[in-house]
């Protein structure tokens, strides 16, 4: 306990010095844990169960929702392959295929069989409200959030115009930031073909099927069709559609750990101007007993009180960021979320403690060798 108000002393005695650390610190952590954010709402994405145990079948050579044009007939064909337990219409309209981290996404479904595809929770009213109007959409509570949309209001997005007629949550994160609509509402939208094409088809495949032998066989029955098809699970159709963007995602968490490096530099450089100012203060307690290897764990100490502060101010920061302000970034109609889970956030101080610590050891090796007489006599 005397150790820990000597270091508390220590820091608190320099106040301009430490908080300038403290914020320094703070603004490492908090750009890890944005940058953490976004990798850990992709991985969210590509991980939910529902990835690997579906298909999503796409017209073939096509990318941007727009383009993709099938008929709404290849349903029936899909129901009857041996493994599929439905197949599922959806017509998708987006105001913009590239690369954003504003994009509107609706998805237009069979309002009866929204529930069965959908893990979805309303927040405000009942799904009567969504099912009994064409025009009705219900939306994620992220981009309501966002949007300042509330329940009853009207949205017009190129030539749609719907009334929400629910919010709602859904475990995961990336729904939130739809708009799910009548599938028949979007097909009579001027900027699709009309009534009897969709977008695409979501294949809900049964606990026997073999979702790598089952693509293959969509693609093979379709060849000589109407128009060809390009089915894959859903996980490898999101991470196909974002395209490049996940690995500039992968490589941003590099610069999250540089973040943490800047930090280590930061303590070491700024510790180790303090312990040239102090080196009188700590020949003093070497004289009243305290030894070398004392000396040291207080200066690492010092060091990582400060971490562990600066870390968790960055990481309050960035979640009250994130929760508050619901930020996505979405590329051909496919959102990630940024997710502030709370295994990023103890990384995120765990990181902060240990660069701090780490960063320490130079300045508290300085100390502790340094001369007593030789301070006392500068």
């Amino acid at each position: 306990m005397d150790k820990l108000r000597l270091v508390l002393k220590a820091v608190v005695r320099r106040p301009l010095r430490s908080s300038l650390i403290v914020l320094g610190a703070a603004m490492s952590v908090f750009l890890f844990c944005v940058i953490g954010s976004i990798q850990a709402g992709l991985d969210s994405l590509l991980g939910q169960q529902e990835a690997d145990r579906r298909l999503v079948v796409f017209q073939e050579n096509k990318f941007c929702p727009a383009t993709s044009q099938l008929p709404e007939v290849y349903a029936d064909e899909l129901k009857k392959l041996s493994g599929v337990v439905d197949a599922v219409p959806i017509q998708v309209f987006t105001n913009n295929c590239r690369a954003s981290l504003d994009v509107v996404v609706f998805l237009g479904v069979p309002p009866e069989k929204l529930q069965t595809i959908r893990n979805l929770e309303l927040a405000q009213r009942n799904w009567s409200d969504f099912t009994g109007r064409s025009d009705a959409a219900v939306i994620g509570a992220n981009v309501a959030q966002r949007r300042g949309i509330s329940v009853g209001d009207t949205f017009s997005i190129g030539t749609y115009t719907v009334q929400i007629a629910g919010v709602f949550r859904s475990d995961n994160p990336a729904e939130e930031s739809y708009f799910y609509t009548h599938l028949d509402y979007l097909q009579y939208g001027s900027l699709t073909s009309g009534e009897g094409f969709v977008t695409q088809f979501e294949v809900l495949l049964d606990a026997s099927a073999d979702a790598l032998v089952l693509q293959e066989e969509i693609d093979a029955m379709f060849e000589s069709a109407q128009i060809a098809t390009d089915t894959r699970t859903k996980g490898a159709f999101q991470e196909k559609s974002l395209g490049d963007l996940t690995h500039v995602i992968k490589f941003s968490s590099v610069l999250g750990y540089a973040c943490v490096g800047l930090l280590f530099v930061l303590l070491t450089t700024t510790s180790l101007m303090g312990i040239q100012d102090r080196m009188k203060e700590l020949a003093v307690m070497k004289v009243l007993g305290f030894s070398r290897w004392a000396v040291f764990q207080n200066i690492i100490a010092e060091t990582a009180l400060v971490g562990f502060i600066g870390g968790t101010l960055g990481v309050l920061a960035a979640v009250l960021l994130i929760t508050f302000s619901p930020l996505s970034l979405s590329a051909e109609a496919v959102t990630i979320a940024f997710v502030a889970s709370w295994q990023l956030s103890l990384k995120a101080v765990v990181l902060s403690v240990a660069g701090a610590g780490a960063a320490g050891i130079i300045p508290a090796w300085v100390a502790a060798h340094h001369s007593p007489l030789a301070a006392l006599q500068d």
